[in-house]
């Protein structure tokens, strides 16, 4: 069943506004996607790596690969009998029991705009351009659709994102709810969870006002407003309007103010996310899903270009030894420390059963390895992990060919993968939103994978 029901009155609702469009058999049909088979996920972290990891230097090493193909790393075994990865990630090789590897997500995208766009919505861009524009012709992000499609209905959040937003030049589509309407935006956070004075000023009141004395201003803005504008129904009007009421109901509850309160953790608990802003992060999406709310985007970095200290997963370079050493001292450390810590965490408090966590980037690396020692952007065939909400335990979905180049055995196209997010927390992919032009489309048009449900 889907862990926050819609009732029929509801639905009828929602199905009545042009502005979602959301078919009603579809909806209605959310919760049991595959037959009788409940979702297992009430929640999803998704840890957005951008510039794209290379597979062969984490997930998907080949060690019998010629030089020139081969990492600089050297493989490990697992928890996980039959599953190796890069020896850089021990405290990963721990916990692969807990894990699934899909080890051949492919597409054509290769500039990081377009592929990101496509890799945050599950929905190939018109053009491979690095030049793409976030428009509201765009489709809208996962956690949009969730929002649309089964909100939370306590005062919670439904959809929030930190700490950065992210462009390469221009900003990256696929952050926000696009043709959806602002209503649907995630909760955006940019404060840094790793500073001592980390705070929401997004939701934070200017000093001597209440939450009442908002509200009462809100009125006679209201007011003003039905004067000025001659009651306007426009779709960005409700879009705006319905985004102001979520902001003064999430200003005004103890339960999201405390979501977001990182000093309430016990700091050996911060000390074993590590001290980054990654790390906490990753640490205050724990305690957001904990507080129910359903998806949560949280980001490496906001630019594509990695350095030792700082940056994205775009290393392949600028002088003779660029990407290695970014991966080994910075990159790899951090995710080692990190991910691994979140799957324990969330196992060791019962949340894990119940919460997705998918960690991928826009594509990963060519299997050559390039002049500078590094590896160029490679769409046709990278890995991407889930763990938990159902998805199977120490397992390897797809088999990628002796360099890791192509799929080799069961491809999987983002599409796919977004199929499978979307089924795993009990929305049917095939579900219908309409567009800004009112035609009506599909949240996904890939196929669910189910080899990769326990």
């Amino acid at each position: 069943m889907n862990a926050n029901p819609i009732s029929r009155r509801r639905a009828l609702s929602v199905g009545g506004l042009g502005m979602l469009g959301v078919t009603m058999p579809k909806l209605l049909q959310a919760g049991d996607v595959l037959g009788t088979r409940p979702a297992h996920a009430k929640s999803v972290i998704f840890l957005y790596q951008f510039g794209g990891p290379s597979h062969l230097d984490t997930f998907d090493p080949k060690p019998d690969a010629a030089a020139g193909v081969r990492s600089h790393f050297g493989v490990i075994d697992t928890a996980a009998p039959g599953i190796r990865i890069c020896d850089q990630l021990p405290k990963m090789a721990a916990v692969m029991n807990d894990v699934s590897l899909v080890r051949t997500v492919y597409h054509t995208m290769k500039n990081h705009n377009s592929a990101s766009y496509y890799a945050l919505t599950g929905h190939a861009p018109p053009l491979d351009d690095i030049r793409l524009r976030d428009t509201l012709e765009l489709f809208p992000a996962y956690g949009s659709v969730v929002d649309t499609l089964a909100p939370v209905s306590d005062g919670m959040p439904s959809f929030v994102a930190f700490p950065h937003i992210i462009r390469d030049g221009e900003v990256t589509p696929g952050q926000h709810a696009s043709f959806l309407g602002k209503a649907h935006d995630p909760l955006l956070i940019t404060a840094d969870p790793n500073d001592a004075s980390f705070s929401l000023p997004e939701l934070s009141l200017p000093s001597g006002l209440t939450t009442q004395r908002l509200q009462d201003r809100r009125s006679i803005q209201q007011l003003v407003n039905s004067q000025t504008r001659m009651l306007d129904h426009s779709v960005a009007a409700r879009g705006l309007d319905a985004y102001y009421e979520k902001s003064l109901t999430m200003l005004n509850s103890s339960r999201v103010r405390e979501a977001f309160n990182l000093s309430a953790e016990p700091q050996s608990v911060r000390d074993r996310y590590g001290r980054t802003t990654y790390g906490q992060s990753c640490l205050l999406a724990r305690r957001l899903v904990e507080s129910g709310v359903k998806f949560v985007n949280v980001y490496f970095a906001n630019n594509i270009g990695g350095r030792t200290t700082n940056g994205g997963w775009d290393t392949h370079g600028f002088d003779n030894t660029r990407m290695y050493p970014i991966l080994r001292d910075y990159q790899l450390p951090i995710t080692d420390q990190t991910l691994p810590t979140l799957i324990l965490d969330l196992k060791e408090r019962g949340l894990l059963d119940e919460t997705l966590i998918v960690w991928m980037g826009e594509f990963g690396r060519t299997p050559k390895i390039n002049d500078n020692i590094s590896r160029d952007h490679w769409p046709q065939c990278y890995t991407v992990l889930l763990a938990g909400g159902g998805a199977k335990k120490g397992f390897v979905y797809g088999t990628s060919d002796k360099q890791a180049a192509y799929p080799d055995k069961d491809p999987v196209l983002l599409d796919d993968l977004a199929a499978t997010v979307f089924a795993l927390l009990g929305i049917d992919p095939h579900t219908e939103v309409r567009d800004k032009l009112n035609r009506p489309l599909p949240v996904s048009a890939g196929k669910i994978v189910t080899p990769l449900f326990s």
